[in-house]
């Protein structure tokens, strides 16, 4: 490596801990902006692609997406027996509606998304992503707070998928990984319907915050299963939970599972079928023994000061 011919004059340092960075040649800046809510780049490095950047943090590739899309929707819709009304909090890119709408069964698909900006800056820039998604008849995008949303809807979904702001316990999304929060999301929820949300990384340096997740999503919902999925531009597994009143079949039969998705979706996939769906869903015994040992529960009572305060001016 020693002789390596860099490509980029323009480096993107990400700080991912204290003692970790990642760093990227950038080839082209596409979009730099500031919104009403965030920072925002979206830009090429090398062979990684085109990316999303908000505030500092990667959020997706075009070149490993999938990884992340792909995991955090097809396990919720593959239990759900005919999912019909989906809702997405988030996903800003629209790769995650775009692998809702593989499935045959979906007539309607509600998305959420703050920064209409950002989705703007995204259905330009960024067409390997959303693939057109936005345009389908069955979407409907809906530029507002999701907390808001979900204070004045009356109906309910077969699948919601929570893909929203990375969980963190010194910043404001820490609200949308508490408690109340996920009973909100319960309410929404058909009976008979699946919630999936993406949960943070689950690196045993850091495995903590999402067992905290996983145990305050036991105190909502009958039954919950985390599972992961390595994303190489993140440099780590990122974990994501199932939950639904339902059972979670966790260790499903291949070959029904590749008939099921030749019979109700559109195909296309790059990561799932029915052996690596049996795998993703195998939890490594480090993540069981944490979110066994773990006792916290997220609530609104215990956000930090700063973000009491600001719940209560944005309500």
């Amino acid at each position: 490596m020693a002789n390596i011919n860099l490509k980029s004059n323009l480096w993107y340092v990400e700080y991912i801990t204290p003692w970790q960075v990642g760093v990227y040649g950038v080839t082209q800046v596409l979009v730099h902006k500031k919104t009403l809510y965030q920072e925002m780049q979206i830009v090429e490095i090398g062979k990684h692609g085109k990316c999303l950047i908000l505030d500092g943090q990667w959020q997706s590739c075009t070149s490993d997406e999938f990884l992340y899309h792909e995991a955090l929707v097809h396990p919720a819709m593959i239990c759900h027996p005919s999912p019909r009304k989906v809702l997405v909090l988030g996903g800003g890119e629209g790769a995650t509606i775009r692998e809702v709408l593989r499935w045959k069964t979906v007539e309607r698909v509600m998305m959420v998304d703050i920064d209409g900006e950002v989705v703007e800056a995204c259905r330009e820039h960024l067409p390997e992503m959303h693939q057109n998604a936005f345009d389908d008849p069955r979407v409907e995008l809906v530029i507002d707070d999701a907390l808001h949303v979900l204070e004045i809807t009356s109906e309910q979904w077969d699948v919601v998928i929570s893909d929203l702001s990375d969980p963190c316990e010194d910043g404001p999304s820490c609200e949308l990984f508490t408690k109340e929060y996920f009973e909100k999301l319960k309410r929404v929820l058909a009976p008979e319907g699946f919630l999936v949300i993406q949960a943070g990384n689950v690196a045993p340096i850091d495995i903590s915050l999402h067992a905290r997740i996983v145990r305050t999503l036991n105190t909502v919902f009958l039954h919950v299963h985390s599972y992961a999925s390595f994303i190489p531009i993140f440099t780590l597994p990122w974990g994501f939970v199932l939950c639904s009143s339902q059972p979670i079949q966790t260790q499903p039969n291949p070959v029904i599972i590749d008939q099921l998705l030749a019979d109700k979706t559109v195909g296309g996939f790059q990561l799932l079928d029915g052996i690596s769906l049996l795998g993703l869903l195998q939890t490594p015994v480090y993540i069981r023994r944490a979110i066994e040992q773990q006792t916290q529960i997220y609530t609104l009572t215990e956000l930090p000061d700063y973000l009491k305060i600001h719940s209560k001016s944005t309500n």
